[in-house]
Protein backbone atom coordinates (compact mmCIF):
# COMPACT_ATOMS: atom_id res chain seq x y z
CA UNK A 1 0.00 0.00 0.00
CA UNK A 2 1.37 3.42 -0.99
CA UNK A 3 1.95 6.05 1.67
CA UNK A 4 1.42 9.78 1.12
CA UNK A 5 1.96 12.78 3.35
CA UNK A 6 0.04 15.92 2.51
CA UNK A 7 1.11 19.24 4.04
CA UNK A 8 -1.56 21.92 3.92
CA UNK A 9 -4.47 19.47 4.10
CA UNK A 10 -6.78 21.36 6.44
CA UNK A 11 -8.78 23.10 3.70
CA UNK A 12 -9.12 23.82 0.00
CA UNK A 13 -7.19 21.83 -2.57
CA UNK A 14 -5.03 20.00 -0.02
CA UNK A 15 -8.11 18.71 1.79
CA UNK A 16 -9.74 17.48 -1.42
CA UNK A 17 -6.56 15.76 -2.59
CA UNK A 18 -6.21 14.03 0.80
CA UNK A 19 -9.76 12.73 0.54
CA UNK A 20 -9.17 11.36 -2.95
CA UNK A 21 -6.01 9.48 -1.98
CA UNK A 22 -7.76 8.00 1.06
CA UNK A 23 -10.62 6.86 -1.21
CA UNK A 24 -8.05 5.22 -3.49
CA UNK A 25 -6.73 3.13 -0.61
CA UNK A 26 -3.55 5.05 0.15
CA UNK A 27 -2.23 5.33 3.70
CA UNK A 28 -2.33 9.09 4.18
CA UNK A 29 -0.76 11.31 6.81
CA UNK A 30 -1.90 14.93 6.88
CA UNK A 31 -0.42 18.09 8.36
CA UNK A 32 -1.33 21.75 8.70
CA UNK A 33 -1.29 24.57 11.23
CA UNK A 34 -4.94 23.98 12.22
CA UNK A 35 -4.92 20.60 13.90
CA UNK A 36 -8.64 20.54 14.70
CA UNK A 37 -9.58 20.64 11.01
CA UNK A 38 -7.37 17.63 10.23
CA UNK A 39 -9.22 15.31 12.60
CA UNK A 40 -12.26 15.02 10.32
CA UNK A 41 -10.44 13.87 7.17
CA UNK A 42 -10.09 10.22 8.13
CA UNK A 43 -6.33 10.08 7.60
CA UNK A 44 -4.13 7.43 9.17
CA UNK A 45 -2.23 10.05 11.17
CA UNK A 46 -2.08 13.80 11.68
CA UNK A 47 0.54 16.33 12.72
CA UNK A 48 0.41 20.04 13.44
CA UNK A 49 3.03 21.71 11.26
CA UNK A 50 3.67 25.38 10.62
CA UNK A 51 5.96 25.52 7.59
CA UNK A 52 7.40 28.84 8.78
CA UNK A 53 8.73 27.24 11.99
CA UNK A 54 12.26 25.91 12.28
CA UNK A 55 10.99 22.63 13.76
CA UNK A 56 8.72 21.87 10.79
CA UNK A 57 11.13 19.36 9.15
CA UNK A 58 11.52 17.51 12.45
CA UNK A 59 7.74 17.24 12.80
CA UNK A 60 7.46 16.03 9.22
CA UNK A 61 9.95 13.25 9.89
CA UNK A 62 8.06 12.27 13.05
CA UNK A 63 4.93 11.91 10.93
CA UNK A 64 6.84 9.83 8.39
CA UNK A 65 8.09 7.52 11.13
CA UNK A 66 4.62 7.03 12.59
CA UNK A 67 3.18 6.36 9.13
CA UNK A 68 5.87 3.78 8.44
CA UNK A 69 7.40 5.55 5.48
CA UNK A 70 6.55 7.91 2.63
CA UNK A 71 6.21 7.34 -1.11
CA UNK A 72 4.56 10.64 -2.05
CA UNK A 73 5.08 14.08 -0.53
CA UNK A 74 2.35 16.48 -1.57
CA UNK A 75 2.80 20.14 -0.64
CA UNK A 76 -0.27 22.38 -0.64
CA UNK A 77 0.64 25.09 1.87
CA UNK A 78 0.78 28.70 0.78
CA UNK A 79 -0.59 32.19 1.21
CA UNK A 80 -1.23 35.07 -1.12
CA UNK A 81 -3.03 38.40 -1.28
CA UNK A 82 -3.38 41.26 -3.65
CA UNK A 83 -1.11 44.01 -2.40
CA UNK A 84 -1.37 47.02 -4.67
CA UNK A 85 -0.15 49.33 -1.90
CA UNK A 86 2.85 47.06 -1.22
CA UNK A 87 2.09 46.76 2.50
CA UNK A 88 5.33 45.40 4.03
CA UNK A 89 3.73 42.83 6.35
CA UNK A 90 1.86 41.17 3.48
CA UNK A 91 4.93 40.98 1.25
CA UNK A 92 7.23 39.62 3.97
CA UNK A 93 4.71 37.05 5.24
CA UNK A 94 4.22 35.81 1.68
CA UNK A 95 7.96 35.41 1.15
CA UNK A 96 8.35 33.66 4.50
CA UNK A 97 5.61 31.12 3.77
CA UNK A 98 5.89 30.62 0.02
CA UNK A 99 9.66 31.05 -0.14
CA UNK A 100 11.30 29.91 3.08
CA UNK A 101 8.52 27.52 4.13
CA UNK A 102 8.40 25.91 0.70
CA UNK A 103 12.17 25.48 0.54
CA UNK A 104 12.27 24.10 4.09
CA UNK A 105 9.65 21.41 3.48
CA UNK A 106 10.45 20.43 -0.10
CA UNK A 107 14.13 20.18 0.84
CA UNK A 108 13.30 17.92 3.79
CA UNK A 109 11.25 15.58 1.60
CA UNK A 110 13.97 15.56 -1.08
CA UNK A 111 16.66 14.54 1.40
CA UNK A 112 14.44 11.78 2.76
CA UNK A 113 13.75 10.38 -0.70
CA UNK A 114 17.44 10.67 -1.66
CA UNK A 115 18.33 8.50 1.32
CA UNK A 116 15.44 6.12 0.69
CA UNK A 117 16.38 5.81 -2.97
CA UNK A 118 12.99 6.69 -4.46
CA UNK A 119 9.96 8.92 -4.02
CA UNK A 120 7.63 11.45 -5.60
CA UNK A 121 7.41 15.15 -4.74
CA UNK A 122 4.34 17.05 -5.93
CA UNK A 123 3.60 20.66 -5.05
CA UNK A 124 0.95 23.25 -5.76
CA UNK A 125 2.59 26.33 -7.22
CA UNK A 126 0.49 28.58 -9.48
CA UNK A 127 0.05 30.08 -12.93
CA UNK A 128 1.02 33.32 -11.13
CA UNK A 129 4.65 32.31 -11.56
CA UNK A 130 4.35 32.69 -15.34
CA UNK A 131 4.74 36.48 -15.27
CA UNK A 132 5.21 39.20 -12.68
CA UNK A 133 1.71 40.24 -11.59
CA UNK A 134 1.50 43.83 -10.39
CA UNK A 135 -1.47 43.32 -8.03
CA UNK A 136 0.42 40.59 -6.13
CA UNK A 137 4.19 41.12 -6.42
CA UNK A 138 5.45 38.80 -3.66
CA UNK A 139 2.93 36.11 -4.55
CA UNK A 140 3.85 35.93 -8.24
CA UNK A 141 7.57 36.19 -7.44
CA UNK A 142 7.49 33.35 -4.89
CA UNK A 143 5.46 31.17 -7.24
CA UNK A 144 8.05 31.70 -9.97
CA UNK A 145 10.72 30.75 -7.43
CA UNK A 146 8.82 27.55 -6.63
CA UNK A 147 8.60 26.63 -10.32
CA UNK A 148 12.35 27.10 -10.79
CA UNK A 149 13.23 25.36 -7.51
CA UNK A 150 11.36 22.20 -8.50
CA UNK A 151 12.97 22.31 -11.94
CA UNK A 152 16.42 22.61 -10.35
CA UNK A 153 15.81 19.72 -7.97
CA UNK A 154 14.59 17.55 -10.84
CA UNK A 155 17.79 18.27 -12.75
CA UNK A 156 19.88 17.57 -9.64
CA UNK A 157 18.08 14.30 -8.94
CA UNK A 158 18.73 13.13 -12.51
CA UNK A 159 22.40 14.10 -12.26
CA UNK A 160 22.68 12.12 -9.01
CA UNK A 161 20.75 9.21 -10.56
CA UNK A 162 18.09 9.42 -7.85
CA UNK A 163 14.70 7.87 -8.57
CA UNK A 164 12.75 10.92 -7.43
CA UNK A 165 9.81 12.14 -9.51
CA UNK A 166 8.48 15.69 -9.48
CA UNK A 167 5.08 17.13 -10.36
CA UNK A 168 4.65 20.91 -10.46
CA UNK A 169 0.92 21.68 -10.16
CA UNK A 170 -0.03 25.13 -11.49
CA UNK A 171 -3.73 25.90 -10.97
CA UNK A 172 -5.53 29.01 -12.06
CA UNK A 173 -7.97 30.78 -9.75
CA UNK A 174 -9.59 28.24 -7.40
CA UNK A 175 -12.65 28.89 -5.26
CA UNK A 176 -10.99 28.54 -1.85
CA UNK A 177 -10.51 30.71 1.23
CA UNK A 178 -7.27 32.00 -0.27
CA UNK A 179 -9.27 33.99 -2.84
CA UNK A 180 -12.15 34.99 -0.60
CA UNK A 181 -12.98 38.68 -0.43
CA UNK A 182 -14.70 41.41 -2.39
CA UNK A 183 -12.58 41.09 -5.56
CA UNK A 184 -14.17 38.97 -8.30
CA UNK A 185 -11.73 36.55 -9.92
CA UNK A 186 -12.50 35.32 -13.45
CA UNK A 187 -12.63 31.67 -14.55
CA UNK A 188 -12.86 30.31 -11.00
CA UNK A 189 -12.30 26.57 -10.61
CA UNK A 190 -13.89 24.25 -8.06
CA UNK A 191 -11.43 22.60 -5.65
CA UNK A 192 -12.96 19.15 -6.15
CA UNK A 193 -12.40 19.27 -9.92
CA UNK A 194 -8.87 20.64 -9.43
CA UNK A 195 -8.09 17.84 -6.96
CA UNK A 196 -9.19 15.17 -9.45
CA UNK A 197 -6.89 16.60 -12.10
CA UNK A 198 -4.03 16.80 -9.59
CA UNK A 199 -4.36 13.16 -8.59
CA UNK A 200 -4.47 12.17 -12.27
CA UNK A 201 -1.31 14.19 -12.98
CA UNK A 202 0.50 12.52 -10.08
CA UNK A 203 -0.64 9.03 -11.11
CA UNK A 204 0.53 9.66 -14.67
CA UNK A 205 3.87 11.13 -13.49
CA UNK A 206 3.37 14.50 -15.18
CA UNK A 207 6.26 16.93 -14.71
CA UNK A 208 4.17 20.11 -15.00
CA UNK A 209 0.40 20.38 -14.98
CA UNK A 210 -1.41 23.66 -15.57
CA UNK A 211 -5.05 23.42 -14.44
CA UNK A 212 -7.29 23.65 -16.41
CA UNK A 213 -7.40 23.90 -20.22
CA UNK A 214 -8.45 27.58 -20.14
CA UNK A 215 -5.38 28.45 -18.07
CA UNK A 216 -3.13 26.37 -20.31
CA UNK A 217 -4.17 28.64 -23.18
CA UNK A 218 -3.88 31.78 -21.05
CA UNK A 219 -0.38 31.06 -19.79
CA UNK A 220 0.78 30.12 -23.29
CA UNK A 221 -0.34 33.58 -24.43
CA UNK A 222 1.25 35.29 -21.41
CA UNK A 223 4.64 33.75 -22.17
CA UNK A 224 4.60 35.28 -25.65
CA UNK A 225 3.87 38.85 -24.56
CA UNK A 226 7.04 40.97 -24.74
CA UNK A 227 8.19 42.66 -21.55
CA UNK A 228 7.78 46.11 -23.12
CA UNK A 229 4.07 45.37 -23.60
CA UNK A 230 3.50 43.40 -20.41
CA UNK A 231 4.58 46.30 -18.20
CA UNK A 232 1.80 48.46 -19.69
CA UNK A 233 -1.02 45.96 -19.11
CA UNK A 234 -3.38 46.90 -16.30
CA UNK A 235 -4.43 43.95 -14.15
Amino acid sequence: MSKAIIVGASSGIGLEVARLFIQRGWTVGVAARRLDLLQTIGAADVEQIDVTSADAPEKLMQLVDRLGGMDLFFYASGIGKQNRELTPDIELATVETNGLGFTRMIGCAYRFFAQQGRGHIAAITSIAGTKGLGPAPAYSATKAMQNVYLQALEQQANARKLDIRFTDIRPGFVDTALLSGSFHYPMMLKPQAVAREIVSAIEHHKHIRVIDWKYRILTAVWRRIPRCIWRRIKL
